[in-house]
Protein backbone atom coordinates (compact mmCIF):
# COMPACT_ATOMS: atom_id res chain seq x y z
CA UNK A 1 0.00 0.00 0.00
CA UNK A 2 1.19 3.26 -0.62
CA UNK A 3 2.39 5.62 2.32
CA UNK A 4 -0.38 8.10 1.58
CA UNK A 5 -3.12 5.69 1.42
CA UNK A 6 -2.17 4.59 4.47
CA UNK A 7 -2.01 7.90 6.24
CA UNK A 8 -5.53 7.84 5.34
CA UNK A 9 -6.38 5.07 6.66
CA UNK A 10 -4.40 5.20 9.77
CA UNK A 11 -6.10 9.18 10.23
CA UNK A 12 -9.46 7.90 10.15
CA UNK A 13 -8.77 5.16 12.99
CA UNK A 14 -7.41 8.55 14.74
CA UNK A 15 -10.83 10.28 13.93
CA UNK A 16 -12.62 7.32 15.28
CA UNK A 17 -10.60 7.14 18.08
CA UNK A 18 -11.38 10.90 18.47
CA UNK A 19 -15.54 10.26 18.39
CA UNK A 20 -15.97 7.40 21.23
CA UNK A 21 -17.52 8.53 24.63
CA UNK A 22 -15.04 9.53 26.95
CA UNK A 23 -14.04 7.42 29.66
CA UNK A 24 -16.18 4.22 28.18
CA UNK A 25 -14.28 0.97 27.45
CA UNK A 26 -14.03 0.80 24.07
CA UNK A 27 -12.04 -2.47 22.34
CA UNK A 28 -11.04 -1.88 18.30
CA UNK A 29 -10.89 -4.69 16.58
CA UNK A 30 -8.65 -4.87 13.26
CA UNK A 31 -11.56 -6.77 11.08
CA UNK A 32 -10.05 -8.31 7.72
CA UNK A 33 -13.29 -7.21 5.66
CA UNK A 34 -17.28 -6.63 5.25
CA UNK A 35 -19.31 -8.68 6.66
CA UNK A 36 -21.67 -9.69 3.41
CA UNK A 37 -24.86 -9.54 5.81
CA UNK A 38 -26.25 -10.13 9.45
CA UNK A 39 -27.89 -12.96 8.80
CA UNK A 40 -25.47 -15.99 9.76
CA UNK A 41 -27.42 -18.99 8.07
CA UNK A 42 -26.61 -17.97 4.42
CA UNK A 43 -22.98 -16.93 5.06
CA UNK A 44 -19.87 -19.06 5.28
CA UNK A 45 -16.84 -16.93 5.90
CA UNK A 46 -15.95 -16.37 9.05
CA UNK A 47 -15.54 -12.47 8.18
CA UNK A 48 -19.31 -12.24 8.56
CA UNK A 49 -20.02 -14.67 11.38
CA UNK A 50 -17.91 -12.83 13.37
CA UNK A 51 -19.78 -9.81 12.69
CA UNK A 52 -22.64 -11.78 13.72
CA UNK A 53 -21.66 -13.68 16.74
CA UNK A 54 -21.59 -10.47 18.98
CA UNK A 55 -25.33 -9.53 18.34
CA UNK A 56 -26.90 -13.31 18.22
CA UNK A 57 -27.46 -16.33 20.99
CA UNK A 58 -27.93 -19.83 20.02
CA UNK A 59 -29.76 -22.60 21.59
CA UNK A 60 -26.72 -23.69 23.12
CA UNK A 61 -22.94 -22.36 22.41
CA UNK A 62 -19.49 -23.60 22.73
CA UNK A 63 -18.13 -22.40 26.08
CA UNK A 64 -15.19 -19.82 25.22
CA UNK A 65 -11.86 -20.93 23.81
CA UNK A 66 -13.17 -24.39 24.20
CA UNK A 67 -15.14 -27.13 21.94
CA UNK A 68 -17.15 -27.83 24.92
CA UNK A 69 -20.87 -26.87 24.53
CA UNK A 70 -22.50 -25.62 26.76
CA UNK A 71 -26.34 -23.72 27.47
CA UNK A 72 -27.21 -20.57 26.25
CA UNK A 73 -30.89 -19.93 24.71
CA UNK A 74 -31.81 -23.32 26.64
CA UNK A 75 -30.62 -24.00 30.26
CA UNK A 76 -31.05 -27.30 29.76
CA UNK A 77 -31.82 -30.61 27.39
CA UNK A 78 -32.93 -33.79 27.32
CA UNK A 79 -31.70 -36.90 24.75
CA UNK A 80 -33.91 -39.83 24.01
CA UNK A 81 -32.67 -43.08 24.17
CA UNK A 82 -32.88 -43.97 20.48
CA UNK A 83 -30.92 -40.62 19.85
CA UNK A 84 -33.36 -39.02 17.84
CA UNK A 85 -35.58 -36.69 20.28
CA UNK A 86 -33.68 -33.40 21.45
CA UNK A 87 -36.10 -31.39 24.11
CA UNK A 88 -34.50 -28.29 25.34
CA UNK A 89 -35.99 -26.23 28.02
CA UNK A 90 -35.68 -22.39 27.18
CA UNK A 91 -34.35 -19.47 29.51
CA UNK A 92 -36.97 -17.46 30.92
CA UNK A 93 -36.77 -13.07 31.03
CA UNK A 94 -34.48 -13.07 28.21
CA UNK A 95 -34.65 -9.44 26.08
CA UNK A 96 -34.10 -8.55 22.45
CA UNK A 97 -32.62 -5.77 21.56
CA UNK A 98 -34.21 -2.55 19.89
CA UNK A 99 -33.91 -0.29 16.90
CA UNK A 100 -34.70 2.64 15.30
CA UNK A 101 -37.41 0.54 13.47
CA UNK A 102 -38.26 -1.70 15.80
CA UNK A 103 -39.00 -1.59 19.69
CA UNK A 104 -39.99 -5.54 20.69
CA UNK A 105 -42.96 -5.96 22.99
CA UNK A 106 -42.14 -9.90 24.54
CA UNK A 107 -39.09 -11.93 25.44
CA UNK A 108 -37.53 -14.29 23.36
CA UNK A 109 -40.09 -17.66 23.30
CA UNK A 110 -40.18 -21.01 21.33
CA UNK A 111 -41.46 -18.88 18.70
CA UNK A 112 -37.94 -17.20 17.82
CA UNK A 113 -36.31 -20.94 17.95
CA UNK A 114 -39.16 -22.16 15.00
CA UNK A 115 -38.94 -19.47 13.08
CA UNK A 116 -35.09 -19.61 12.62
CA UNK A 117 -34.91 -22.93 11.63
CA UNK A 118 -38.74 -23.16 9.21
CA UNK A 119 -36.90 -19.81 7.43
CA UNK A 120 -33.94 -22.18 6.36
CA UNK A 121 -35.99 -25.67 5.80
CA UNK A 122 -39.72 -24.49 4.14
CA UNK A 123 -39.27 -23.08 1.01
CA UNK A 124 -43.17 -21.87 1.52
CA UNK A 125 -42.02 -20.02 4.31
CA UNK A 126 -42.17 -15.86 3.51
CA UNK A 127 -38.87 -15.65 4.94
CA UNK A 128 -36.75 -18.65 2.88
CA UNK A 129 -35.79 -16.20 0.15
CA UNK A 130 -35.02 -13.03 1.94
CA UNK A 131 -31.57 -12.57 1.52
CA UNK A 132 -30.99 -15.61 -0.09
CA UNK A 133 -32.44 -18.59 -0.51
CA UNK A 134 -29.31 -20.54 -0.46
CA UNK A 135 -28.40 -21.59 3.36
CA UNK A 136 -25.25 -23.64 2.54
CA UNK A 137 -24.64 -25.12 6.27
CA UNK A 138 -28.33 -26.33 6.47
CA UNK A 139 -28.31 -28.32 3.03
CA UNK A 140 -24.93 -29.27 3.01
CA UNK A 141 -25.09 -30.86 6.31
CA UNK A 142 -28.02 -32.54 5.44
CA UNK A 143 -30.48 -30.61 7.61
CA UNK A 144 -33.55 -31.10 5.33
CA UNK A 145 -33.47 -34.48 4.99
CA UNK A 146 -32.20 -35.07 8.51
CA UNK A 147 -35.02 -33.36 10.93
CA UNK A 148 -38.36 -34.99 10.69
CA UNK A 149 -39.98 -31.53 12.89
CA UNK A 150 -39.30 -29.10 14.93
CA UNK A 151 -41.81 -28.43 17.64
CA UNK A 152 -43.63 -25.81 20.06
CA UNK A 153 -43.86 -28.12 23.20
CA UNK A 154 -44.56 -24.43 25.08
CA UNK A 155 -43.44 -21.31 25.41
CA UNK A 156 -40.14 -22.12 26.49
CA UNK A 157 -40.08 -25.77 25.33
CA UNK A 158 -38.65 -27.17 22.05
CA UNK A 159 -38.58 -30.39 20.52
CA UNK A 160 -36.19 -31.50 17.54
CA UNK A 161 -36.95 -34.84 16.27
CA UNK A 162 -34.45 -36.58 13.95
CA UNK A 163 -35.16 -39.44 11.27
CA UNK A 164 -32.21 -41.35 12.46
CA UNK A 165 -29.64 -40.03 15.78
CA UNK A 166 -27.08 -37.73 14.49
CA UNK A 167 -23.40 -37.66 16.57
CA UNK A 168 -22.88 -34.03 15.93
CA UNK A 169 -26.02 -32.64 16.29
CA UNK A 170 -25.87 -30.96 19.70
CA UNK A 171 -22.32 -29.19 18.51
CA UNK A 172 -24.00 -28.35 15.35
CA UNK A 173 -26.48 -26.19 17.10
CA UNK A 174 -23.85 -24.12 18.46
CA UNK A 175 -22.54 -23.16 14.49
CA UNK A 176 -23.33 -19.64 13.67
CA UNK A 177 -25.76 -20.70 11.16
CA UNK A 178 -28.24 -21.58 14.38
CA UNK A 179 -28.55 -18.23 15.31
CA UNK A 180 -31.45 -17.22 16.93
CA UNK A 181 -33.71 -14.18 15.31
CA UNK A 182 -36.74 -12.38 16.58
CA UNK A 183 -39.98 -13.76 15.18
CA UNK A 184 -42.17 -10.50 16.31
CA UNK A 185 -39.37 -8.17 14.23
CA UNK A 186 -39.50 -10.37 11.02
CA UNK A 187 -43.31 -10.18 11.01
CA UNK A 188 -43.25 -6.59 11.95
CA UNK A 189 -40.77 -6.11 8.96
CA UNK A 190 -42.81 -8.37 6.54
CA UNK A 191 -45.77 -6.28 7.12
CA UNK A 192 -44.03 -2.82 6.43
CA UNK A 193 -42.90 -4.36 3.15
CA UNK A 194 -39.13 -4.48 4.41
CA UNK A 195 -38.26 -8.08 5.26
CA UNK A 196 -34.56 -7.44 4.00
CA UNK A 197 -34.10 -5.57 7.24
CA UNK A 198 -34.29 -8.41 9.39
CA UNK A 199 -31.17 -9.36 8.30
CA UNK A 200 -29.47 -5.95 7.47
CA UNK A 201 -30.01 -4.11 10.57
CA UNK A 202 -30.59 -7.37 13.14
CA UNK A 203 -31.75 -7.50 16.73
CA UNK A 204 -30.22 -10.43 18.86
CA UNK A 205 -30.48 -11.44 22.27
CA UNK A 206 -27.05 -11.23 22.52
CA UNK A 207 -23.82 -9.39 24.54
CA UNK A 208 -23.48 -6.39 22.09
CA UNK A 209 -26.19 -4.78 19.75
CA UNK A 210 -25.59 -2.95 17.09
CA UNK A 211 -25.01 0.83 16.34
CA UNK A 212 -23.89 1.30 13.24
CA UNK A 213 -22.39 -0.19 9.69
CA UNK A 214 -20.84 1.29 7.14
CA UNK A 215 -19.66 -1.06 4.59
CA UNK A 216 -15.43 -1.59 4.27
CA UNK A 217 -15.40 0.85 7.02
CA UNK A 218 -16.90 0.22 9.78
CA UNK A 219 -18.74 -1.95 12.61
CA UNK A 220 -19.96 -0.31 15.41
CA UNK A 221 -21.95 -2.46 18.55
CA UNK A 222 -22.64 -1.20 22.15
CA UNK A 223 -23.19 -3.27 25.06
CA UNK A 224 -26.73 -4.82 25.47
CA UNK A 225 -27.47 -3.32 29.40
CA UNK A 226 -29.53 -6.63 29.86
CA UNK A 227 -28.00 -9.69 28.67
CA UNK A 228 -29.16 -12.26 30.02
CA UNK A 229 -25.78 -13.39 31.37
CA UNK A 230 -24.62 -9.82 32.21
CA UNK A 231 -23.61 -6.62 30.95
CA UNK A 232 -20.36 -7.03 28.83
CA UNK A 233 -17.47 -5.50 30.64
CA UNK A 234 -16.55 -3.31 27.36
CA UNK A 235 -18.69 -0.97 26.61
CA UNK A 236 -18.31 -0.30 23.22
CA UNK A 237 -16.65 -2.74 20.03
CA UNK A 238 -15.49 -1.38 16.70
CA UNK A 239 -14.62 -3.51 13.89
CA UNK A 240 -12.16 -1.11 12.22
CA UNK A 241 -12.45 -2.68 8.22
CA UNK A 242 -9.05 -2.88 7.41
CA UNK A 243 -8.20 -5.19 4.68
CA UNK A 244 -4.68 -4.85 4.58
CA UNK A 245 -2.81 -7.10 6.52
CA UNK A 246 0.51 -4.49 6.60
CA UNK A 247 -2.37 -1.50 7.39
CA UNK A 248 -3.79 -3.48 10.41
CA UNK A 249 -0.15 -4.21 12.16
CA UNK A 250 0.87 -0.51 12.08
CA UNK A 251 -2.71 0.06 13.67
CA UNK A 252 -2.14 -2.31 16.36
CA UNK A 253 1.63 -1.02 16.91
CA UNK A 254 0.07 2.60 17.40
CA UNK A 255 -2.61 1.59 19.34
CA UNK A 256 -5.20 1.97 16.80
CA UNK A 257 -6.98 -0.92 17.68
CA UNK A 258 -6.30 -4.06 19.87
CA UNK A 259 -6.59 -7.09 18.11
CA UNK A 260 -5.79 -7.90 14.62
CA UNK A 261 -6.55 -11.41 12.63
CA UNK A 262 -4.90 -13.07 10.54
CA UNK A 263 -0.96 -11.11 10.42
CA UNK A 264 1.25 -11.55 7.19
CA UNK A 265 3.49 -14.35 8.23
CA UNK A 266 6.72 -12.24 6.84
CA UNK A 267 5.90 -9.77 9.97
CA UNK A 268 5.68 -12.07 12.99
CA UNK A 269 8.89 -11.85 14.04
CA UNK A 270 8.56 -8.37 14.37
CA UNK A 271 5.54 -8.44 16.55
CA UNK A 272 7.07 -10.84 18.53
CA UNK A 273 9.54 -8.39 19.47
CA UNK A 274 7.02 -5.27 20.18
CA UNK A 275 7.18 -4.66 24.12
CA UNK A 276 3.19 -4.18 23.83
CA UNK A 277 2.13 -6.60 21.82
CA UNK A 278 1.71 -10.60 22.55
CA UNK A 279 1.31 -13.25 19.66
CA UNK A 280 -1.53 -15.89 21.16
CA UNK A 281 -0.87 -19.12 18.87
CA UNK A 282 -2.40 -22.62 18.93
CA UNK A 283 -2.74 -24.78 15.84
CA UNK A 284 -5.18 -24.09 13.42
CA UNK A 285 -8.34 -26.06 13.31
CA UNK A 286 -8.35 -25.87 9.52
CA UNK A 287 -7.40 -26.58 5.54
CA UNK A 288 -6.55 -24.70 2.82
CA UNK A 289 -6.29 -26.73 -0.60
CA UNK A 290 -7.17 -26.46 -4.63
CA UNK A 291 -10.16 -28.38 -5.84
CA UNK A 292 -10.49 -29.79 -8.89
CA UNK A 293 -13.97 -29.65 -10.18
CA UNK A 294 -14.38 -33.47 -10.79
CA UNK A 295 -17.28 -32.69 -12.97
CA UNK A 296 -15.43 -31.47 -15.92
CA UNK A 297 -13.11 -32.83 -18.00
CA UNK A 298 -10.08 -33.63 -17.63
CA UNK A 299 -10.62 -33.44 -13.48
CA UNK A 300 -13.02 -36.13 -13.90
CA UNK A 301 -10.54 -38.38 -14.84
CA UNK A 302 -8.57 -39.46 -11.17
CA UNK A 303 -5.18 -39.87 -13.15
CA UNK A 304 -4.91 -36.24 -14.04
CA UNK A 305 -6.08 -35.02 -10.68
CA UNK A 306 -2.78 -37.46 -8.83
CA UNK A 307 -0.72 -36.30 -12.41
CA UNK A 308 -1.28 -32.46 -10.88
CA UNK A 309 -0.79 -33.42 -7.49
CA UNK A 310 2.88 -35.11 -7.78
CA UNK A 311 3.63 -31.77 -10.20
CA UNK A 312 3.29 -29.54 -7.23
CA UNK A 313 6.23 -28.64 -4.88
CA UNK A 314 4.13 -28.18 -1.13
CA UNK A 315 7.23 -27.94 0.50
CA UNK A 316 8.37 -24.98 -1.80
CA UNK A 317 5.19 -23.32 -1.17
CA UNK A 318 4.89 -23.61 2.88
CA UNK A 319 8.30 -22.74 3.19
CA UNK A 320 8.03 -19.41 0.62
CA UNK A 321 4.36 -18.13 1.67
CA UNK A 322 3.59 -19.52 5.17
CA UNK A 323 7.24 -19.23 6.49
CA UNK A 324 6.87 -20.82 10.15
CA UNK A 325 3.18 -20.56 10.50
CA UNK A 326 2.02 -23.48 8.41
CA UNK A 327 2.35 -27.48 8.06
CA UNK A 328 1.94 -29.61 5.16
CA UNK A 329 -1.53 -30.96 4.71
CA UNK A 330 -1.96 -34.83 3.73
CA UNK A 331 -5.23 -34.90 4.58
CA UNK A 332 -8.63 -33.46 4.69
CA UNK A 333 -8.46 -32.33 8.26
CA UNK A 334 -6.29 -31.00 10.69
CA UNK A 335 -3.97 -33.77 12.77
CA UNK A 336 -5.28 -31.99 16.26
CA UNK A 337 -8.63 -33.69 15.11
CA UNK A 338 -9.39 -36.64 16.34
CA UNK A 339 -9.72 -39.62 14.02
CA UNK A 340 -7.10 -38.01 11.85
CA UNK A 341 -5.25 -40.60 9.52
CA UNK A 342 -1.32 -40.17 10.59
CA UNK A 343 -0.95 -43.62 8.19
CA UNK A 344 -1.72 -41.88 4.96
CA UNK A 345 1.38 -40.97 2.72
CA UNK A 346 1.38 -37.93 0.93
CA UNK A 347 1.80 -37.77 -2.84
CA UNK A 348 5.12 -37.48 -3.46
CA UNK A 349 6.44 -34.42 -5.16
CA UNK A 350 7.37 -36.46 -8.83
CA UNK A 351 7.37 -34.51 -11.51
CA UNK A 352 8.56 -37.51 -13.76
CA UNK A 353 5.91 -39.70 -12.58
CA UNK A 354 3.32 -36.78 -13.07
CA UNK A 355 3.65 -36.81 -16.64
CA UNK A 356 3.78 -40.89 -17.22
CA UNK A 357 0.57 -40.30 -15.38
CA UNK A 358 -0.79 -37.46 -17.94
CA UNK A 359 0.28 -39.84 -20.80
CA UNK A 360 -1.83 -42.58 -19.52
CA UNK A 361 -4.83 -40.48 -19.51
CA UNK A 362 -4.19 -39.22 -23.09
CA UNK A 363 -2.49 -35.85 -21.70
CA UNK A 364 0.89 -36.49 -22.91
CA UNK A 365 1.34 -33.26 -24.71
CA UNK A 366 -0.31 -31.18 -22.06
CA UNK A 367 -3.24 -29.15 -21.85
CA UNK A 368 -4.58 -25.88 -20.90
CA UNK A 369 -6.64 -25.21 -17.21
CA UNK A 370 -7.91 -22.16 -15.05
CA UNK A 371 -6.39 -21.79 -11.79
CA UNK A 372 -8.62 -19.94 -9.50
CA UNK A 373 -6.59 -17.68 -6.58
CA UNK A 374 -8.80 -15.70 -3.71
CA UNK A 375 -8.29 -12.37 -3.73
CA UNK A 376 -8.16 -11.98 0.30
CA UNK A 377 -6.26 -13.00 3.03
CA UNK A 378 -7.36 -15.81 5.00
CA UNK A 379 -6.76 -17.81 7.53
CA UNK A 380 -5.71 -21.16 5.90
CA UNK A 381 -4.18 -19.46 2.87
CA UNK A 382 -1.94 -15.93 3.70
CA UNK A 383 -1.14 -15.13 -0.22
CA UNK A 384 -3.02 -17.09 -2.75
CA UNK A 385 -1.62 -14.88 -5.45
CA UNK A 386 1.55 -16.03 -5.03
CA UNK A 387 0.69 -19.69 -4.04
CA UNK A 388 -0.81 -19.79 -7.55
CA UNK A 389 1.90 -18.29 -9.13
CA UNK A 390 4.47 -21.35 -7.87
CA UNK A 391 1.70 -23.84 -8.92
CA UNK A 392 1.62 -21.75 -11.89
CA UNK A 393 5.31 -22.65 -12.54
CA UNK A 394 5.48 -26.82 -11.46
CA UNK A 395 2.43 -26.85 -13.77
CA UNK A 396 4.36 -25.85 -17.33
CA UNK A 397 6.99 -27.69 -16.31
CA UNK A 398 4.74 -31.37 -16.65
CA UNK A 399 2.97 -29.46 -19.76
CA UNK A 400 0.17 -27.85 -18.69
CA UNK A 401 -0.81 -24.48 -19.25
CA UNK A 402 -2.64 -22.58 -15.86
CA UNK A 403 -4.45 -19.45 -16.51
CA UNK A 404 -4.70 -17.39 -12.75
CA UNK A 405 -7.84 -15.98 -12.27
CA UNK A 406 -9.32 -14.38 -9.35
CA UNK A 407 -12.97 -12.34 -8.67
CA UNK A 408 -14.17 -10.43 -6.28
CA UNK A 409 -14.91 -12.19 -2.43
CA UNK A 410 -18.45 -12.85 -2.37
CA UNK A 411 -18.47 -13.61 -6.41
CA UNK A 412 -15.33 -15.72 -6.06
CA UNK A 413 -17.39 -18.01 -3.72
CA UNK A 414 -20.35 -18.00 -5.39
CA UNK A 415 -19.14 -19.16 -8.38
CA UNK A 416 -17.18 -21.86 -7.00
CA UNK A 417 -20.54 -23.20 -5.37
CA UNK A 418 -22.67 -23.11 -8.60
CA UNK A 419 -19.11 -24.80 -10.33
CA UNK A 420 -17.93 -22.75 -12.87
CA UNK A 421 -14.08 -23.00 -11.68
CA UNK A 422 -12.04 -25.82 -13.30
CA UNK A 423 -9.53 -25.92 -10.52
CA UNK A 424 -9.91 -23.47 -7.28
CA UNK A 425 -8.11 -22.60 -3.95
CA UNK A 426 -10.40 -22.42 -1.26
CA UNK A 427 -10.55 -24.10 2.53
CA UNK A 428 -12.29 -24.25 5.48
CA UNK A 429 -12.02 -23.67 9.53
CA UNK A 430 -13.87 -25.40 11.49
CA UNK A 431 -17.46 -24.91 13.10
CA UNK A 432 -17.56 -27.51 16.21
CA UNK A 433 -14.70 -30.04 16.70
CA UNK A 434 -15.74 -32.84 15.29
CA UNK A 435 -14.61 -34.33 11.91
CA UNK A 436 -18.23 -34.45 10.48
CA UNK A 437 -18.04 -30.53 10.00
CA UNK A 438 -14.65 -31.34 7.34
CA UNK A 439 -14.99 -34.58 5.73
CA UNK A 440 -19.14 -34.51 5.22
CA UNK A 441 -19.53 -30.50 4.91
CA UNK A 442 -16.98 -30.24 2.35
CA UNK A 443 -16.64 -33.64 0.55
CA UNK A 444 -19.96 -35.59 0.79
CA UNK A 445 -22.52 -35.92 -1.72
CA UNK A 446 -25.14 -33.36 -0.47
CA UNK A 447 -22.71 -30.60 -0.66
CA UNK A 448 -21.49 -31.43 -4.53
CA UNK A 449 -25.06 -30.45 -6.04
CA UNK A 450 -25.32 -26.68 -7.34
CA UNK A 451 -24.62 -23.83 -4.61
CA UNK A 452 -23.61 -26.57 -2.40
CA UNK A 453 -20.04 -26.06 -0.54
CA UNK A 454 -18.40 -29.07 -2.05
CA UNK A 455 -15.96 -26.92 -4.43
CA UNK A 456 -14.86 -30.45 -6.20
CA UNK A 457 -18.34 -31.13 -6.79
CA UNK A 458 -17.37 -34.86 -6.18
CA UNK A 459 -19.29 -37.64 -5.26
CA UNK A 460 -17.82 -40.87 -4.20
CA UNK A 461 -20.71 -43.42 -3.06
CA UNK A 462 -17.86 -45.26 -0.70
CA UNK A 463 -16.66 -42.37 0.83
CA UNK A 464 -20.35 -40.89 1.42
CA UNK A 465 -21.58 -44.12 2.87
CA UNK A 466 -18.50 -43.51 5.08
CA UNK A 467 -19.10 -40.56 6.31
CA UNK A 468 -23.06 -40.83 6.86
CA UNK A 469 -22.73 -43.99 8.56
CA UNK A 470 -20.23 -42.14 10.94
CA UNK A 471 -22.35 -39.73 11.38
CA UNK A 472 -25.22 -41.66 12.66
CA UNK A 473 -23.40 -43.17 15.32
CA UNK A 474 -22.14 -42.47 19.06
CA UNK A 475 -19.68 -44.75 19.79
CA UNK A 476 -16.42 -42.49 19.15
CA UNK A 477 -14.02 -45.45 18.13
CA UNK A 478 -16.40 -46.37 15.63
CA UNK A 479 -16.86 -43.28 14.35
CA UNK A 480 -12.60 -42.83 14.20
CA UNK A 481 -12.62 -46.41 12.33
CA UNK A 482 -14.97 -45.17 9.57
CA UNK A 483 -13.14 -41.47 9.40
CA UNK A 484 -9.66 -42.97 9.05
CA UNK A 485 -11.41 -45.25 6.19
CA UNK A 486 -13.16 -42.47 4.11
CA UNK A 487 -9.51 -40.11 4.14
CA UNK A 488 -7.92 -43.57 2.64
CA UNK A 489 -10.52 -42.93 -0.39
CA UNK A 490 -10.02 -39.21 -0.40
CA UNK A 491 -6.37 -39.30 -0.60
CA UNK A 492 -6.49 -41.94 -3.16
CA UNK A 493 -9.28 -40.19 -5.08
CA UNK A 494 -7.66 -36.78 -5.11
CA UNK A 495 -10.22 -34.09 -5.00
CA UNK A 496 -7.90 -31.74 -4.16
CA UNK A 497 -4.45 -31.22 -3.82
CA UNK A 498 -4.17 -30.19 -0.11
CA UNK A 499 -1.87 -27.19 1.11
CA UNK A 500 -2.02 -26.88 4.21
CA UNK A 501 -2.87 -26.48 7.76
CA UNK A 502 -1.66 -22.49 9.24
CA UNK A 503 -1.14 -22.25 12.66
CA UNK A 504 -3.92 -19.40 14.30
CA UNK A 505 -1.58 -16.60 15.08
CA UNK A 506 -3.42 -13.03 17.29
CA UNK A 507 -1.27 -10.11 17.86
CA UNK A 508 -3.22 -8.46 20.84
CA UNK A 509 -1.40 -5.41 22.87
CA UNK A 510 -1.16 -6.38 26.00
CA UNK A 511 -3.73 -3.94 27.91
CA UNK A 512 -6.39 -6.20 26.64
CA UNK A 513 -7.26 -8.85 29.10
CA UNK A 514 -8.51 -12.05 29.04
CA UNK A 515 -9.26 -12.54 24.98
CA UNK A 516 -9.35 -16.23 24.36
CA UNK A 517 -8.39 -18.16 21.04
CA UNK A 518 -11.29 -19.60 19.54
CA UNK A 519 -10.77 -23.70 18.09
CA UNK A 520 -12.59 -22.46 15.16
CA UNK A 521 -10.67 -18.87 14.61
CA UNK A 522 -13.64 -16.71 15.67
CA UNK A 523 -13.33 -13.62 17.47
CA UNK A 524 -15.86 -12.75 20.17
CA UNK A 525 -15.39 -10.62 22.92
CA UNK A 526 -18.09 -10.73 25.74
CA UNK A 527 -15.48 -12.05 28.65
CA UNK A 528 -12.83 -9.35 27.06
CA UNK A 529 -12.01 -6.13 28.80
CA UNK A 530 -9.25 -3.41 29.17
CA UNK A 531 -6.64 -2.25 31.80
Amino acid sequence: MKRASLAVVLGAATALAASLPAGAKTLVYCSEGSPENFYPAVNTTGTSFDAGSQIYSNIVNFERGTTNVVPDLAEKWDVSEDGKVYTFSLRKGVKWHSNKTFKPTRDFNADDVIFSFERQWKESHPFFRVTSANHTYFNDMGLPKLLSSVDKVDDYTVRFTLTQPEAPFLADLAMPFAAIQSKEYADAMLKAGTPDKLDQDPIGTGPFYLLQYQKDAIVRYRAFPQYYAGKAALDDLVFAITPDASVRWAKLQKGECHVMPYPNPADVDAMRKDPNVQVLEQPGLNIGYLAYNTQKKPFDDVRVRKALNMAINKKAIIDAVYLSTGIAAKNPIPPTLWSYNDAIKDDAYDQDAAKKLLAEAGLGSGFTMDLWAMPVQRPYNPNARRIAELMQADLAKVGVKAEIKSYEWGEYRKRIQDGEHQTAMFGWTGDNGDPDNFLHTLLGCAAAQKGGGNAAKWCDKTYDDLVNKAKSITDKAERTKLYEQAQVVFKEQAPWFTIAHAVQLKPVRKEVVDFKLSPFGRHTFYGVSLK
